[in-house]
């Protein structure tokens, strides 16, 4: 089976998927007038600002999720085995300029972020619980293509609700039982009742706790990752000249590890920010808004915090401590580099902070998958089916081995990805359309709101339900 997983993620990210992800950044990066680094303040503006109680036109209003809300439901899924495992197994395999390749990745890759959650915005229908929508309904109503949204639901599902959380079970249990010596058993049976508590109670629940747990692990992660910083001030420049030799440097080139580098740091960059992945706009879609663009800018933010400052964070403690790469493998390399950093209670520490940064995780990827759900088949019985057996993958990832959980969703992740930036291609010109609708009411002094009527391309496009 590993055999078979290695050889269709040669194919896909030998060339595939790194070629489809830069010339769709960097074509979205020019096409929208490099929106990620313009409208910076206007995306932190958004985030604490509350947004107006806007109602939809057609005067129906499903329970609120805030935008804010909706962007950390999309932030537990982002903040997760990614940036300390993930970024760790890039820069053993990869070498330090893997980070470098990250950070170019995250740069441009937050244009597909914002064309994607955009888009999720303009084609949410309403739900019970809260708006619903992602990619799967935006092939649908906006490209008009049911068989590649169905393709691209079963592949989210697989990704997210199973392959993704195997990941994130399987990582806890190593940090755990690397810090306390826990069996991997009794905590995969922890994590698995917990998941389902919380999972059983719908986009509500889960916007609830994430609201509570990711602001605060992001912060405390941050806040260690300062103070290993500060004792290493006089090796920073040490550490950046180290990261971009190894991107550029004569030795990687010639011995072939720029290549490593660069697939390894496209591929956990990817895996971590999610951006242009079609994972995001599902929990983008939720958001009670005026205006798509609104949820489109927040949902770019969430791109460079997972990357550029907490991923970085990671790579800074690992290559600052001088740890030997070769001493281990994922999140117990960050573990070992910060205990060489503060002592004993490293290890404690990255395992409190893998613990809340994969649990928030594991139900942000369920909810991914319960949007598809719902976009196949509002029966009851398979709803509750898929949360069983994302209960039953939880647990079957404390126990499977490193090397094939992250095999197996490397490839799944490649799949998906491609579904999505294909849709991407053919309906990013509606993002750029409201985009400039957006500037055009900001230069005005208004708070934008969209209204279909108010833009002729929009204006007879029957598969936009909300505005």
């Amino acid at each position: 089976m590993l055999d078979i997983i290695n050889w269709a993620n040669d194919i896909l990210w030998g060339y595939v998927m790194i070629a489809a992800l830069l010339i769709c950044a960097t074509y979205f990066t020019l096409r929208s007038r490099f929106v990620q680094f313009r409208m910076i303040g206007e995306m932190c503006r958004l985030l604490v600002q509350s947004d107006d109680k806007h109602k939809p036109t057609n005067g129906k209003a499903p329970k609120r999720i805030s935008p804010f809300q909706a962007f950390v439901v999309s932030l537990a899924s982002r903040i997760g085995t990614g940036n300390l495992a993930g970024v760790a197994t890039a820069i053993v395999i990869g070498g330090p300029g893997a980070t470098f390749w990250m950070w170019i990745i995250a740069l441009l890759g937050a244009a597909n972020a914002f064309v994607e959650s955009t888009l999720a915005q303009l084609y949410k229908r309403h739900s019970s619980d809260s708006y619903i929508g992602g990619p799967a309904y935006y092939i649908m109503y906006g490209m008009r293509c049911r068989p590649l949204a169905i393709i691209f639901c079963i592949l989210i599902i697989v990704t997210f609700g199973f392959a993704f959380n195997t990941v994130q079970s399987n990582t806890i249990c190593a940090a755990l039982e690397n810090a306390f010596g826990a069996d991997k058993f009794y905590t995969g049976i922890v994590l698995t009742v917990s998941t389902l508590i919380i999972i059983f109670g719908g986009i509500q629940r889960i916007a609830k706790v994430s609201n509570i747990v990711v602001p605060f692990m992001a912060v405390s992660y941050l806040a260690i990752a300062m103070v290993v910083v500060a004792l290493n001030i006089e090796h920073l420049p040490a550490v950046f000249r180290q990261i971009i030799d190894s991107a550029f440097g004569l030795e990687q080139i010639v011995g072939g590890g720029m290549g490593a580098a660069v697939m390894q740091g496209i591929k956990r960059g990817l895996f971590s920010n999610e951006a242009g992945m079609g994972s995001a706009p599902n929990a983008a879609a939720t958001a009670t808004t005026s205006h798509p663009v609104k949820q489109g800018l927040i949902q770019t933010l969430g791109v460079f915090t997972d990357t550029l400052i907490i991923c970085s964070s990671t790579a800074f403690i690992i290559l600052a401590s001088g740890v030997s790469l070769d001493s281990s493998d994922g999140v117990q390399l960050t573990q070992e580099a910060l205990t060489m950093e503060i002592g004993g209670a490293g290890r404690i520490i990255v395992a409190v902070a893998i613990f809340c940064f994969a649990f928030s995780s594991i139900f942000g990827n369920y909810y991914y998958g319960e949007a598809n759900i719902r976009f196949m088949s509002q029966s009851k019985a398979l709803l509750t089916t898929y949360r069983l057996l994302v209960g039953a993958m939880v647990m079957a990832g404390a126990m499977m081995s490193l090397k094939t959980v992250w095999g197996l969703a490397d490839v799944t992740m490649a799949l998906m990805t491609l579904c999505n930036l294909v849709a991407l291609i053919f309906l990013g010109r509606e993002a750029i359309i409201l985009l400039d609708d957006y500037r055009h009411q900001l230069r005005e002094g208004r708070n934008p709101i969209f209204s279909k009527k108010d833009i002729k391309e929009f204006a007879d496009n029957d598969g936009i339900e909300c505005w």
